[in-house]
C-alpha cells in the first residue's frame, strides 16, 4: 500500500510528458495505477474477511507520534476499490473525452491521477493528523481540476468556491482533530476508537469533525458548492463529486459512527442537516433543465440520504449504508459519464432540447435506465437492496418508539419520493420524445453515434449495479465485519432477534411496500412537474446559499477597503508613528507594571565602545537635523558602520562583516530610490508637529533601552546558547558557530527569514514593474562572441548590442565593459570601468569562498551573496542597466526560487529516511593534494541562502535601478517629442 502511494505521487510527474507524446492515450498509461490499486485490494479480500487486517506504516514524524500507516479493514478496502475502481474507469473514459483536445491535458491528467492517489491516502491511512493532510490535498486538487477551463469565469469561481467551503470545514476540523489527539494521547484511528473517549472535550472534538465531513459532502449549509462545481469537466463531475471527494466526508462519518453515533451532539446534527439536505437537494432537481445540473442536486440529496443512514449507528443501519455507499459510486458515477457523451455528441445538456434520442441510442438508454432503478432503488439492482435495508432498520427503531429511528423513517421515504420523481425526470429529459404546447411530437434530435470506447465505462459500472443486486448475499459476507463494529441498536432498545443481512429479496416486508409506494407517489410527483424551469417554478425563500455566500464575500471584501481605507491613509510618518506608539505603550505599560527589575550595568565592556558610542550618537543627532535626503541617509548609515565596529571588537566576525555588507547594499538601494525624490526634504510635504515626533522617538529609544536592560537582568537559568559551540560542532560539524546556528541549528528561522527576503523582492519588484514582472534585461545584450585574441576579435559596443571587432569598426574604441558606451558620456567613468573588469571576477571568487568556507570560518551563504551582490552592484554603477543584463542574464525570480527550494528540499529531504527535518549530515574522504576534506548537507542549504540573496541584490537593481533608469528615458523621450 505505501508503494502505491509513493507511485501515485510519482508517476503524475511523468504524465505531461506522455500526454506530448501520445495526446488522450496518455489517459490509458494513468489508468493503470489506479487498475494496480484496484487488484491490490481486490486481492487482499480474503485476508480482509478472515479479520487479519494488512498494516503498514512508516514513522514519518516520530517525535509528534506520526505515521505514515496504511490500514485496510473493511470499511477502507471498500472505498480503496470505490476509488481505485471507478478511477481506473474514468481515465479510460477520459481518453475519449479528450480526443482532439490537447491544451491543458497534460496538467489534467496529472492532477487527475494525483487526486485518486490522495484519495487512496486518505481512505486507508489510520493517522488523524494524516487523514487531514491528504483531506486539504483533495481540496488543492480539486480546485485545480473544477477550474479546468480556466478562461472561463464560472469556473474560476465555481473554483474557488468550492475550495474556501471545504478548506473552511478543513479548517474547523483540523481543530477538532487536535482536540481528540491530546485528549486521547494518539493520532491512530484505531486506537481512538478502541478507546472510544467520552466527555465535554470529546463532544466539542466531533462537532467540528462533523463540520469539515459535512462541507466536504456538500451537506447543508454547505450543499452549494457541489451543484456549481459542475463548471468542470465531466469526467471530473463522474469522480470526484459522484465517487470520490464528497465520498470523503461520509467516509469519516462512517468511520466514526460506529463508536461516537449515541454522543449527545450526533443525531440532531448528522439527522437533521441529512434529511433536510436530502429534501431540499431533491427539491432542487426537479427544477433543473441542465443533465449536469438534475444529476448535481441529485447527488445533494443522494449524500443527504447517506449521511442518515450511515449515521445513524446500528448494525443494520451501517450494513444498509455501505451496500448504498457503493451503489451510489457505481450509478451516479455511471449517470454523470452517460452526460458526458450526450454532451460531446449533441453539445447541448439541456432537456428542451433533447427528444427521441431513446430509439437513436438503445445501449445509452439501457444504461441509464439500470442506472436511474438503482438510484430509485427498483428491483433486481443494488440500489434496491440498500434502499430496502435502511428502510428495514429505520420500521424497526421506529416501532420499539426509538423518536430519531421515526425522524429518520419519514425523512427517507420522502426524500425517496423525490429521488424517483428527479430520476424520471432524468430519463424523460435526456432520451424522452417531448411534445410542444399543442400536443404534437418535437422533431428528434440527430444523434451521432458515440465509438465503442467511449461507452464502455458507463456500460461497466451499469453492469456491476446490476451485479451487486443479485450478488447481494456475497456483498453481505463482505460487509458484514463492518457492521459488527456498530451497536445492534439505539440505547434503551432490545436488541433484534436476528442478525441483519443483505438480499434481493426479504419477504412481503413493511419496507418493501414503503418502497413501492415512494416509487409510486415519485412518478406522479414527476408527471405534475415535469415542465417546471426555473422561471416558472416558484422558490421557498427569495434568496439561495449561493447568495448567501456571495454576500458573506461582498461584506468581507468591503469590510477590509474600510478598514484599509481607515488605517491607511498614505502617510508614511503615520505609519511609522503607529508602530513606535503601539511599541512604547504597551512595552512601557509591562516595564512600570513589574514590580521588580533586576539589572546590572557595566560602564563599558571594552575601550573601543567608549570611541565609536559618542560618534554614533552624533550621526544619529546630525541625521536628524540633516536637511538633504542623501546627506540623512548617509548619516544612518555612519550608525550602522559604528556597530560593525562594535561587533568586530567583541568578538563577532561574523556579525560585522555582514553588518558592513547589508550597510553597502542598504545604502545603495537608498541611492537608487533618492533619484526620484526630491533632494531636499520638506520639498513637497513639510514635517509636521516636530515636538511630538521628538517625544516618540526619545520615548521610543528609552522603551528599548529599559528592555534591554531588564532583559538581560531577568535571566534565571543559564541560556541555550552557551551549548552552541559544542552543538556547532558534533551536529552542525563546524566550527563557525554563527553560521551553523543558521543553517543547522536554527534553519527553521533561516528558512523563515529566506520567505521574507523573496516576499520582500517580489514586492519591490511588483510596486516598480506597472504591467508584467518578466526580466528583459538579459535579452538587450546580443549573444557575446569568444574573445580569441586581441585586435580583429575584440568586442565591441554598437547600438545593435556587443559583438566582435571587424574591419568596418576597428576605429571606434574598445570598450572596457560591454555596455559602457550605453552610458551617458557625462556619467560615465574610464576609471570606474577599468576597476569594475578587473575586480569583478576577483570578487565573486571571494564570494564563493565565503560560501563554501563559511561552516568553520568568517562568512556563510548570506555574507557571500551579498558580497556576489556587491559585484553587480559595481557592473550597474560602472555600466547601467545594459550591463547589468549582461553581467547576470539570469531572471532574479528563478534564482530567488531555486535557493528557497534548496532550502525546503534540505528540510524534506530527512523526512525520507525517517529523520527530522533540516537533519544534516556529513562525509569525510582523503582527496590527493587536498588531503581531508568533510562536505556537510547543511553546506546546501546555505547554497540556496547565496542565490535567495544574490536573487534580492539582482531583483532590486533590476527595479530600483533598471525599470527606474527605463521609465525616465520614456519620459525624457516624451518630453523631448513633446517639445
Amino acid at each position: 500500500m505505501l508503494v502505491l502511494l509513493a507511485a501515485f505521487a510519482v508517476v503524475p510527474l511523468l504524465l505531461p510528458f506522455l500526454v506530448k507524446r501520445l495526446g488522450a492515450r496518455a489517459f490509458y498509461v494513468a489508468a493503470l495505477l489506479p487498475a494496480a490499486a484496484f487488484v491490490q485490494a481486490a486481492i487482499a479480500t480474503p485476508v480482509v474477511l478472515d479479520g487479519d487486517i494488512p498494516f503498514e506504516a512508516y514513522d514519518w514524524i516520530p517525535s509528534l507520534g506520526i505515521s505514515l500507516s496504511m490500514r485496510m479493514d473493511t470499511l477502507g478496502w471498500l472505498m480503496a476499490l470505490v476509488v481505485s475502481g471507478v478511477g481506473a474507469l474514468v481515465m479510460i473514459y477520459c481518453r475519449w473525452y479528450f480526443r482532439g483536445k490537447d491544451e491543458g491535458l497534460g496538467q489534467f491528467s496529472a492532477v487527475l491521477l494525483a487526486f485518486a492517489g490522495a484519495m487512496y491516502g486518505l481512505v486507508l491511512t489510520d493517522d488523524l493528523v494524516v487523514l487531514v493532510m491528504f483531506w486539504e490535498v483533495t481540496s488543492i486538487l480539486s480546485y485545480l481540476l473544477i477550474g479546468y477551463y480556466h478562461r472561463r469565469g464560472a469556473s474560476r469561481r465555481a473554483a474557488l468556491q468550492a475550495l474556501l467551503v471545504t478548506t473552511l470545514g478543513g479548517l474547523v476540523m483540523l481543530i477538532g482533530v487536535v482536540l481528540l489527539v491530546v485528549d486521547t494521547g494518539t493520532s491512530s484511528i484505531s486506537a481512538i476508537l478502541a478507546l472510544a473517549p467520552t466527555g465535554p472535550i470529546v463532544d466539542a472534538a466531533l462537532v467540528m469533525l462533523l463540520v469539515g465531513a459535512l462541507s466536504k459532502s456538500a451537506i447543508f449549509p454547505f450543499h452549494f458548492w457541489l451543484p456549481g462545481a459542475m463548471a468542470a469537466p465531466t469526467p471530473v463531475s463522474a469522480y470526484l463529486h459522484a465517487a470520490a471527494m464528497v465520498k470523503a466526508g461520509i467516509y469519516l462519518i462512517a468511520r466514526l459512527a460506529p463508536v461516537f453515533a449515541f454522543a449527545p451532539s450526533w443525531r440532531p446534527i448528522v439527522l437533521a442537516l441529512g434529511i433536510f439536505t436530502m429534501l431540499l437537494g431533491g427539491l432542487q432537481a426537479l427544477r433543473e433543465t441542465d443533465l449536469k445540473r438534475i444529476l448535481a442536486f441529485g447527488t445533494v440529496s443522494q449524500l443527504g440520504f447517506l449521511t442518515v443512514v450511515l449515521g445513524y449507528g446500528t448494525q443494520e443501519a451501517a450494513l444498509a449504508g455501505l451496500a448504498l455507499l457503493l451503489g451510489h459510486a457505481l450509478f451516479k458515477s455511471c449517470l454523470f459519464l452517460v452526460v458526458g457523451v450526450i454532451d460531446r455528441q449533441l453539445s447541448t445538456r439541456d432537456i428542451r432540447e433533447l427528444s427521441g434520442v431513446a430509439r437513436q441510442a438503445p445501449v445509452l438508454t439501457v444504461v441509464s435506465t439500470i442506472a436511474i432503478a438503482s438510484m430509485a432503488g427498483i428491483i433486481p439492482t443494488l440500489g434496491f437492496v440498500a434502499k430496502e435495508s435502511a428502510l428495514t432498520a429505520f420500521v424497526e427503531e421506529a416501532l420499539h418508539g426509538e423518536t430519531w429511528g421515526l425522524v429518520a423513517l419519514i425523512g427517507v421515504s420522502l426524500g425517496s419520493v423525490l429521488t424517483a420523481a428527479y430520476g424520471a425526470r432524468f430519463l424523460w429529459g435526456a432520451f424522452g420524445t417531448k411534445k410542444d404546447d399543442e400536443g404534437r411530437a418535437i422533431d428528434r434530435t440527430e444523434w451521432p453515434d458515440p465509438p465503442i470506447g467511449f461507452l464502455a465505462s458507463p456500460v461497466v459500472l451499469s453492469l456491476l449495479t446490476l451485479a451487486g443486486g443479485f450478488g447481494a448475499p456475497l456483498l453481505d459476507r463482505v460487509l458484514q465485519p463492518y457492521a459488527q463494529t456498530a451497536a445492534p441498536a439505539s440505547p434503551g432498545l432490545p436488541e433484534p432477534e436476528s442478525t441483519p443481512y443483505l438480499a434481493l429479496w426479504h419477504g412481503l416486508e413493511p419496507a418493501l411496500f414503503i418502497s413501492l409506494g415512494t416509487l409510486v407517489v415519485g412518478v406522479f410527483v414527476f408527471w405534475i412537474t415535469r415542465r417546471a424551469t426555473p422561471a416558472t417554478a416558484r422558490r421557498v425563500l427569495p434568496f439561495t446559499a449561493v447568495d448567501v455566500y456571495n454576500a458573506v464575500l461582498r461584506f468581507i471584501a468591503r469590510a477590509s477597503v474600510f478598514t484599509t481605507s481607515l488605517t491607511q491613509r498614505g502617510s508614511l510618518p503615520v505609519y511609522v508613528g503607529m508602530i513606535f506608539l503601539v511599541f512604547v505603550v504597551a512595552e512601557g505599560t509591562v516595564l512600570l507594571s513589574s514590580p521588580v527589575w533586576q539589572a546590572q550595568l557595566d560602564a563599558w565592556h571594552t575601550p573601543a565602545q567608549l570611541a565609536v558610542a559618542p560618534v554614533m550618537i552624533a550621526a544619529g543627532v546630525l541625521a536628524v537635523n540633516a536637511r538633504k535626503r542623501y546627506s540623512g541617509v548617509v548619516l544612518v548609515s555612519v550608525t550602522g558602520l559604528g556597530m560593525v565596529v562594535l561587533f568586530a571588537t567583541s568578538g563577532a566576525p561574523d556579525l560585522a562583516l555582514t553588518q558592513i555588507l547589508v550597510e553597502t547594499v542598504t545604502l545603495i538601494a537608498f541611492a537608487l530610490v533618492l533619484r526620484r525624490i526630491p533632494a531636499r526634504m520638506g520639498d513637497h510635504n513639510a514635517s509636521v508637529w516636530p515636538l511630538a515626533r521628538a517625544v516618540l522617538a526619545i520615548g521610543a529609544g528609552a522603551t528599548m533601552a529599559l528592555v534591554a536592560i531588564v532583559a538581560t537582568g531577568a535571566r534565571q537559568v543559564r541560556p541555550i546558547s552557551d551549548s552552541f559551540p559544542m552543538l556547532a560542532y558534533e551536529i552542525g560539524h563546524g566550527r563557525n558557530v554563527v553560521n551553523v546556528a543558521l543553517v543547522d541549528l536554527r534553519g527553521w528561522d533561516t528558512m523563515g527569514e529566506l520567505s521574507v527576503l523573496v516576499l520582500a523582492a517580489t514586492g519591490v519588484a511588483s510596486l516598480v514593474f506597472v504591467t508584467h514582472r518578466s526580466d528583459t534585461l538579459s535579452k538587450l545584450t546580443t549573444r557575446l562572441p569568444r574573445l580569441t585574441k586581441r585586435g580583429r576579435g575584440a568586442l565591441v559596443e554598437t547600438a545593435e548590442g556587443v559583438r566582435a571587432r571587424t574591419d568596418d569598426t576597428s576605429n571606434r574604441p574598445q570598450a572596457w565593459l560591454f555596455a559602457g558606451q550605453r552610458v551617458r558620456p557625462e556619467n560615465r567613468s574610464i576609471i570606474l570601468e577599468v576597476v569594475v573588469r578587473v575586480l569583478f571576477h576577483t570578487i565573486i571568487v571571494v564570494s564563493l569562498y565565503l560560501l563554501f568556507a563559511g561552516h568553520n570560518l568568517p562568512g556563510g551563504g548570506f555574507a557571500g551573496g551579498l558580497v556576489a551582490g556587491m559585484a553587480l552592484v559595481m557592473r550597474y554603477v560602472a555600466g547601467g542597466r545594459y550591463e547589468l543584463g549582461a553581467a547576470a542574464p539570469a531572471d532574479p525570480g528563478r534564482l530567488l526560487g531555486v535557493g528557497m527550494a534548496l532550502a525546503v528540499g534540505c528540510a524534506i529531504v530527512p523526512l525520507l529516511f525517517g529523520a527530522a527535518p533540516l537533519t544534516s549530515t556529513f562525509w569525510e574522504f582523503e582527496i590527493p593534494v587536498l588531503g581531508h576534506v568533510e562536505f556537510v548537507t547543511s553546506t546546501i542549504f546555505d547554497v540556496g541562502v547565496y542565490l535567495v540573496v544574490i536573487g534580492l541584490v539582482l531583483d532590486v537593481l533590476r527595479s530600483l535601478g533598471a525599470e527606474v533608469d527605463r521609465q525616465t528615458q520614456e519620459l525624457r523621450a516624451q518630453g523631448a517629442s513633446a517639445r
